[in-house]
Parts: C-alpha cells; sequence; structure tokens
C-alpha cells in the first residue's frame, strides 16, 4: 500500500476524536479497526496517534473541559500556511475556533468552522505531516462536508482553498465530489433529507472496511449504536455508526480503484 508523506492544500490529511474517555475509545476503535496506540505522554496533554503496521492514520484524545462539544471526529484539510488559511476563512465567512498554534515540531494547527458552522481543522504539517495510511481496511478513505445550502458550500471552499468541483448523479441528494488540482480528494453535498432541519451542517468521515456487516455487529456490541445500517450503494457497501461516547462516523467497504489518491 501507498504510504502519504504529505498532501496538496485543502486535501483531507488526518482525522481526530475528541472524546470524554480515552480508554473507552481506544478499546472501542481497536477492536473494529485493529489499531494500537502510541501516547504523546504528559506533554501532548493526553493525545494518542492511532497507528496501523506502525504508521498514523488518526488521533484520539481528551475533551477540554472549556469546550464541551459532543464527542465528535474532526476532519483536518492541509494548509501550506495556516495563517493565512485561517485569514482566507475569515473572508469567506467563516469563524476561527482555535487560533494558529505550534504543536510542538509537528506542525502548526488552527480548528475553524465554515460559512454554515461546519468545524474542520487545518494542518500545517512539519514532523507530522498527517495520516501516513489511508484507503485501506482501519484507515479513513473518505470524508465530506454536508450542509443545507450547497451553493453557498461551494463557494465558501472555492474561495478558501480553491476547490473545483464534479456533479455526483447517482446520490439520493445533491451531491458533488470536490477536487484539488484536477484530482477528486473528497465529498460536498446537501443533508440527507431526513433529519435536515435538526442535524448540524458537518464534515463526515468514513473509514474503510474489509466487511460492513461485521462491523455493523462489532460496533453493538462494543456499545456503540447504528444511525443507518449496512446498505448497498454505487460506491460501495456502507453504514452510520455512533460510538459509545456519541461520536458519529461511517464505514464502508469499497471496491478496489474507487477510492482517492490524496497524495500531494
Amino acid at each position: 500500500m501507498v504510504e502519504f508523506t504529505g498532501y496538496d492544500e485543502g486535501t483531507p490529511c488526518w482525522v481526530d476524536l475528541m472524546t470524554p474517555d480515552v480508554e473507552v475509545a481506544k478499546r472501542f476503535y481497536s477492536a473494529l479497526f485493529g489499531w494500537d496506540y502510541l501516547d504523546t505522554g504528559e506533554a501532548g496533554g493526553g493525545y494518542v496517534m492511532a497507528t496501523l503496521r506502525g504508521k498514523p492514520v488518526a488521533g484520539i484524545g481528551p475533551q477540554p473541559p472549556e469546550q464541551p462539544r459532543p464527542s465528535s471526529w474532526t476532519t483536518y484539510l492541509w494548509t501550506d500556511d495556516a495563517d493565512a488559511t485561517v485569514r482566507r476563512v475569515a473572508d469567506a465567512g467563516g469563524r476561527v475556533v482555535v487560533e494558529p498554534m505550534d504543536v510542538a515540531g509537528a506542525g502548526r494547527m488552527a480548528v475553524v468552522t465554515d460559512h454554515a458552522g461546519s468545524v474542520f481543522g487545518l494542518w500545517q504539517g512539519r514532523e507530522h505531516r498527517g495520516a501516513a495510511l489511508a484507503n485501506e481496511p482501519g484507515t479513513v478513505t473518505w470524508n465530506e462536508n454536508l450542509s443545507d445550502d450547497l451553493n453557498a458550500a461551494r463557494d465558501f471552499y472555492h474561495k478558501v482553498f480553491g476547490y473545483s468541483y464534479e456533479n455526483f448523479p447517482k446520490w439520493p441528494v445533491e451531491y458533488d465530489m470536490f477536487k484539488v488540482n484536477g484530482s477528486v480528494r473528497g465529498g460536498i453535498g446537501m443533508k440527507p433529507l431526513e433529519g435536515r432541519l435538526i442535524t448540524p451542517n458537518s464534515w463526515q468521515t468514513y473509514f474503510s472496511v474489509t466487511d460492513t456487516d461485521a462491523v455493523v455487529d462489532e460496533v453493538t456490541n462494543a456499545g456503540g449504536l447504528v444511525m443507518r445500517p449496512a446498505q448497498d450503494t454505487v460506491v460501495g457497501r456502507m453504514a452510520a455508526l455512533v460510538d459509545p461516547e456519541g461520536a458519529p462516523f461511517s464505514v464502508i467497504s469499497v471496491p478496489n480503484g474507487q477510492q482517492d489518491d490524496r497524495s500531494s
């Protein structure tokens, strides 16, 4: 499998989970995806790196008490200059949640929202180059932004990252694939019709799995919930799930050749 050492600007490059109980999350996701963990120690504030075959694929950290958001996965988009990108976010109608800050020698990060309140992170990689593995079982294979105003969302991300779009017609709601430098890097679309009025605008994370149905069974056995049962789609068999602390995520078994390559 390909190992990633960097990403094009605007490409999803990392995900992490902020959760009330890191130990519960570690056990849960290890059972699902076969992850091992590297603890960053006291200096890292309890943050752990999930690894597969010794390569970093995601992060899990304790939820800051001063930021009582629901437990959630955050998508990070690669940036060559976090400070400049934050300025573009603000100019396009977004909001800064966490100002740009250095993370030891690993890189520089910020947390922002888009015009509609979807939270996402920015990562300017130095020593930490984002997920070293993707698009294989146990790793992230797709990230998408879902909102209630697709035209405004397209405009926002084009202004900030220069995204171009290609419509994906075989989907229940209006949906585009977004492109960076002409290559597909993720999705952007309308929220599903069911629950649209009460579901927040957000970035969603999909993990690749070998057997979607087996993972759904494991989730229920491990104390999670099934939001949308396993179903076949034109891009693979997928399910929407919730972990024991309430963080939503999705899994998908993807036919070979249908993933984005993410590489820079």
